[in-house]
Formats: structure tokens, C-alpha cells, sequence
């Protein structure tokens, strides 16, 4: 199985350098439509509802302090791991979501129910590690 980290390095060779809010919410999209099409993940690791939409803490402890990333600073993943099928899938991601910025697409997870319900009463700003839980990613998107 891929890792959050294939799919990272697939983004970032494909759309170029960019901040990691923006790869933190592609990466999400990727296994969230993963999940509604194929109903399986894409890569094991998890995202938690932080304040500023989903994040995959072992992607985000790749990059912290960073708040630009490019292929060659993300070290992990290879994005040949990817079959046909896969890459496909990843396209229309990048297709869908690769011209948005970051606060665009910060805004679009915190109006959907995957994000919105794992945080809960957790006031606006304040920390939260709360699982978004890949099967309610996977009925969520599949449900739309």
C-alpha cells in the first residue's frame, strides 16, 4: 500500500513547489475520494481535525517549520508506487483542487461534515488531535 508520503511527492512533482497547507488538504482529498470511489484507502495513515482543517501528523512532523515544500525538500515517497487506476485518481485531485489556494481549500474542509463533526464543540483556533475516521470520510464523499 501507498504511504501519505507517495502521494505527497506525487502533488509536488506534478503541481510544483507549494505551502504545506495546500499539500495537507490535497493529500486529504486524495484518500478522501479514494475512499468514496474505491472504497478502500489510498495510504494507512490518518488525518485529525486540527484547527485549520485535516491534518496527517506524520506528513506534518515532514514538515514543520516549513511553510513552502517542494519534491526535492520531501525526502520520502515515491509516486511510481502508483498504478494506473491510482494515478488517475490523483490527476482529477489535481485536476479539482490543484489551482485552489491553501485558504480556499482550508475553508472547503471546514464546511464539510468529515472535519466539522470530528471537531466537534472544540472552539474555533483551539487544538484538537480528534480522528476523521476514513470510513466517515469514505460515506461522507461518497454521499456528494
Amino acid at each position: 500500500m501507498a504511504t501519505v508520503f507517495d502521494v505527497a511527492k506525487y502533488f509536488l512533482d506534478k503541481l510544483g513547489p507549494m505551502s504545506t497547507w495546500k499539500l495537507q488538504k490535497l493529500c486529504y482529498y486524495a484518500q478522501a475520494w479514494t475512499l468514496a470511489w474505491d472504497e478502500k484507502p489510498l495510504f494507512q495513515e490518518d488525518f485529525q481535525a486540527w484547527s485549520n482543517g485535516p491534518v496527517c501528523p506524520e506528513l506534518f512532523q515532514k514538515h514543520k517549520g516549513l511553510f513552502m515544500i517542494s519534491s526535492e525538500e520531501l525526502t520520502d515517497g515515491d509516486p511510481g508506487v502508483f498504478d494506473q487506476d491510482q494515478r488517475d485518481a490523483l490527476d482529477v485531485i489535481c485536476n479539482d483542487y490543484g489551482d485552489k489556494d491553501a485558504y480556499w481549500l482550508r475553508e472547503q474542509t471546514h464546511n464539510e461534515d468529515p472535519w466539522r463533526n470530528a471537531r466537534g464543540k472544540v472552539p474555533p483556533g483551539a487544538s484538537s488531535n480528534t480522528l476523521i475516521t476514513k470510513e466517515v470520510m469514505g460515506e461522507y464523499y461518497g454521499s456528494l
